[in-house]
């Protein structure tokens, strides 16, 4: 069972609401009145690209017209109730059709408000906020601790909470795995009884004297140390040893079997998964990348960076030039990467189609944003004609960039949202810029936006 200790509220962080509207009026208003009150915004003008951004930014409400050009609201809000990453963003129809029947219909379909048109600001203003607030105080405690529970439970590193004395407290599943006592076993024991010397020694020491420097420089951090193992051989391993706050001395200490991550890392070189067509890292050795870096980011308590790379207006390039000039392209942008992706830690891939993300571990926000906007810089330079580009004559890019020094009780999936939400802020602020997103464990954002 999760100690008290560890029971945690969702943070705080600025809340994006996605405008589903085809009317440009009535689209410019909502998002100047979401603006005025300090939210995020996304827009789409059709069923489809509402459906599509939904799933990829996760909103934290939609604001839905009924008539639309493809689909009309009443089934999109259908689509949204039946897939389970977007059945629980809350949905308000703002529509014209205020007959009762059409209200009915809405709530039918699992909208949370309906509001006619023409609208009123304080009426929007008023009921968006009640829901957003519904929203954030929805989630019990209970489902707090469950997914804290499951989150402790999958984790392949070794996790200990220690109290004051250096005595263990807790010990998730896996611990089981890296010493030489069952869960329960381990409840009361010391956590220098676990180690070989010299380290168990100087944990001795430090938990009983936690105000001596040298000892805190000597356990505090990441350390490699022995562990001891239930055939009595030794295995090495790095503890990590952090403090909780709170009114109680608590401390988390993590176990990572060094051997496992050197093999790890020596089955992915030898996976070498690459795209066919750019000859970088595919989104599978992506995905493999970036949970290994997230702990390894978790373990160091250093930042993390992701940039998300669009190429824009590339629909129009391949129409007008054709799919072999297309593929050109984004093989040119690859390479541009590439070149600048260069430390053993960052990692280039093409994502899908023609957006691109660049893995940057041990990197602050400011050397992630510089590199994003040399990345820009350089796609720019090559030169290479967009006929039908708006932006630009040339094939320009939008990145979004997202930078975070993640805990346990931060989430990976948000992580990427993040990037990809300030890449979708990029395109809206007029492409061919850089758009940052400094996240800490609260995630409270800052951004900026590079503009050319």
């Amino acid at each position: 069972m999760i100690p008290p200790a560890l029971a945690f509220s969702a943070p705080a962080r600025q809340s994006a609401i996605l405008i589903v509207d085809d009317a440009p009026d009535s689209l410019g208003l909502l998002q100047e009145i979401m603006r005025q009150q300090g939210y995020q915004t996304f827009i789409a003008t059709t069923g489809k690209r509402a459906l599509d951004i939904a799933a990829r930014v996760q909103p934290d409400l939609i604001l839905l017209d009924v008539l639309l050009p493809d689909l009309d609201g009443l089934e999109i809000c259908r689509r949204l109730k039946r897939q389970p990453d977007t059945a629980h963003i809350p949905v308000i129809f703002v529509s014209a059709c205020g007959e009762t029947e059409d209200i009915v219909a809405g709530f039918d379909t699992g909208a949370v408000d309906y509001i006619s048109k023409p609208v009123r600001m304080a009426e929007v203003c008023a009921r968006v906020g009640a829901h957003l607030r519904f929203r954030r105080h929805s989630v019990s405690q209970k489902q707090q601790n469950d997914r804290l529970q499951m989150i402790l439970d999958g984790m392949d590193e070794g996790l200990i909470l220690v109290n004051g004395d250096g005595r263990i407290v807790y010990a998730n599943p896996a611990s089981e795995g890296f010493v030489a006592h069952s869960m329960r076993e381990l409840v009361g024991l010391p956590l220098a009884g676990l180690l070989a010397e010299p380290a168990d020694e100087d944990y001795a020491a430090y938990f009983a004297e936690r105000d001596d420097p040298e000892l805190a420089a000597r356990c505090r951090g990441t350390r490699e140390v022995l562990v001891r193992q239930r055939d009595g051989t030794l295995r090495a391993m790095d503890l990590s040893l952090t403090p909780m706050a709170g009114s109680e001395p608590l401390f988390v200490a993590l176990l990572h079997d060094i051997t496992h991550h050197k093999q790890s890392e020596t089955a992915l070189q030898r996976a070498a998964l690459v795209d066919p067509l750019t000859r970088i890292a595919n989104r599978r050795h992506f995905d493999s990348a970036l949970e290994k870096e997230w702990q390894r980011a978790i373990r160091s308590g250093q930042p993390l960076s992701l940039l998300v790379l669009d190429v824009d207006h590339f629909k129009g390039y391949n129409d007008s030039l054709g799919h072999a000039e297309g593929d050109q392209c984004l093989q040119m942008v690859a390479e541009v990467l590439q070149e600048h992706a260069v430390r053993p830690a960052d990692l280039a891939a093409r994502y899908g189609g023609e957006e691109f993300v660049v893995l940057l571990g041990e990197t602050a926000a400011e050397g992630a944003a510089g590199l994003a906007e040399a990345i820009r810089a350089h796609v720019e330079r090559l030169a290479m004609p967009n006929p039908r580009s708006t932006t630009s004559e040339m094939v320009t890019v939008s990145v979004g960039v997202a930078t975070i020094v993640p805990t346990l009780f931060d989430d990976l999936r948000s992580f990427f949202i993040a990037a990809d939400r300030a890449m979708y802020e990029a395109k809206s602020a007029g492409r061919n810029r850089v758009v940052t997103v400094c996240a800490g464990a609260a995630w409270n954002t800052v951004r900026e936006t590079v503009a050319h």
